[in-house]
């Protein structure tokens, strides 16, 4: 690992008070961030082009699905192993830099798309032509999402990784509302809700947005985080804590990471059914227009992203583990309630659900990919393929929709949220039933501060008794130095 000073420490204790991000990351972190803005957006427009085209094109619910499908389907489950394995040969910087590139690229290719959608007589394949440009595009966020997800997380100190991505995360949802905002006055406005004229614009602005954010990392020195320096310091605790290493194990035992998958695939599988169908829940069950329904989908995304900031604050008083299950089992109640109520309340509760799926994502991923030293870029992959449950889920959603009612298709997520408290609790009894997000240990924050280069607390005298004599003589010494050789 790269060497240097923390920020306000940052090696235990309440990130808000000691800081959470080193002085040598700081800038790559506030540049790999920004990443988070930019896949936040085109998720936001993509809820609402399902809808767009089923008004223009004339296609089915089910059909509009073909989006969900490109973008997780391809993009994130076929795409994402391509992408982990780029990452583990050529690093973070060359892979955030590819991911950019293909960004930018589906996004320029909206514009012809669109132009020939003008009069067209074949829907279908204009259509078809906006799934495979999706698809190009999630080819890109996926890499994002594996490189970025990963790089925020093994930054030191990394005992506030949760908090960290978290925090991170929560820019992604500044950008996921501004998606629908700007289709309720650009898409579904009088002279545009028949046409897909504004959408070359729009995405042409994307392009050039990906673009520059490229640009400014191909000119920037990206610190490196080795998965050797992260391999040792999995070992080292292992021996000072005299367990056996987990991350020694081969990856298909990883079951962290495995259950983490499947927890991740059945959230992003819940999240994009409640998001794709907003529109037309909103329609049927309440009456509200698109244009107006656009909006609360705005609101109900705006109410997402403060919770992720009131999330990272929870973050750092609770327990990770016990605050996803809280989340989770709330997230079941009101999905139960949107299945089963009527009108506005129903509404009401499918904004309500925004709030509580906040935090998933950052928190199962840093829950399913820590501690597992040489394997963190591979389950980091894994964790984003979880992604591509968003192109099973609202077919099947589509299909109950269509043959009983939208309301009545919204019950399919919940045994989604049950499967995640479920994890969370598991999660929560392996890592010692913490309710807390407390300090680390002092030998683990031995391990850390001696990882990146600086003075251990034992060696200053920072009311550690007796840990000066082991330092100098016992094991940690020996897996200390050990780190340093890898660093």
């Amino acid at each position: 690992m790269a060497g240097g000073a923390v920020v306000s420490g940052g090696s235990g204790g309440n990130p808000l008070r000691t800081g959470f991000i080193r002085r040598e990351y700081l800038w790559a972190f506030i540049l790999v961030t920004s990443l988070f803005f930019l896949w936040g957006f085109a998720y936001g427009l993509l809820d609402v082009l399902n809808k767009h085209f089923q008004n223009v094109l004339g296609i089915t619910k089910l059909q509009s699905t073909g989006l969900q499908v490109a973008y997780f389907g391809i993009g994130y489950f076929a795409f994402s192993p391509v992408a982990g394995e780029v990452l583990k040969r050529r690093g973070y910087k060359f892979t955030i830099i590819m991911g950019l590139a293909l960004y930018s690229l589906g996004a320029i290719l909206f514009w012809p798309v669109a132009k020939f959608s003008v009069n067209t007589k074949n829907p279908q394949g204009i259509f078809g032509g906006f799934v495979m440009c999706t698809a190009i595009i999630a080819c890109g966020l996926a890499t994002l999402e594996v490189s970025a997800n990963s790089y925020v997380s093994v930054m030191p100190p990394h005992n506030v990784a949760n908090f960290r991505l978290q925090f991170s995360q929560s820019f992604n949802g500044v950008a996921s509302f501004s998606g629908p905002l700007i289709a309720s006055k650009y898409f579904f406005t009088e002279e545009n809700k028949d046409n897909l004229n504004n959408v070359q614009w729009v995405y042409l602005a994307v392009s050039g947005l990906g673009v520059m954010v490229a640009l400014a990392f191909l000119f920037t020195k990206l610190p490196e985080v080795s998965e050797e320096a992260l391999q040792a310091e999995a070992e080292a605790l292992a021996e000072i804590h005299g367990a056996d290493t987990q991350a020694a194990k081969p990856f298909y035992k990883q079951y962290r990471a495995i259950t983490g998958f499947v927890a991740q695939f059945l959230y992003v599988g819940a999240q994009v059914t409640i998001g794709a169908f907003f529109l037309n829940y909103t329609y049927e069950n309440a009456n509200v227009s698109d244009s107006e329904g656009s909006k609360l989908l705005s609101y109900g995304l705006i109410v997402f992203t403060v919770a992720r900031f009131i999330g990272t604050a929870l973050l750092a008083v609770v327990s990770a583990p016990v605050l996803l299950f809280v989340y989770a089992v709330a997230c079941t109640l009101l999905a139960i309630m949107i299945g089963s109520l009527k009108g506005m309340p129903g509404v009401i509760c499918l904004i309500m659900i925004m709030f509580f799926e906040s935090i998933m994502y950052p928190v199962i991923f840093v829950l399913g990919t820590s501690g597992l030293g040489r394997h963190t870029r591979r389950a980091a992959a894994l964790l984003v393929m979880g992604v591509s449950g968003g192109a099973v889920f609202p077919p099947i959603q589509g299909a109950l929709a269509d043959k009983f009612s939208t309301r009545t298709s919204y019950y399919l997520v919940v045994p989604c949220f049950v499967y995640i408290a479920g994890w969370a609790f598991y999660v929560w009894n392996k890592d010692g039933r913490r309710w807390t997000a407390g300090a680390e240990s002092d030998v683990e924050r031995e391990v850390e501060f001696n990882a990146s280069g600086a003075v251990p607390p034992a060696a200053v005298g920072l009311n550690y008794t007796g840990q000066e004599e082991r330092y100098e003589t016992g094991s940690i010494k020996e897996e200390t130095e050990k780190i340093d050789r890898i660093a």
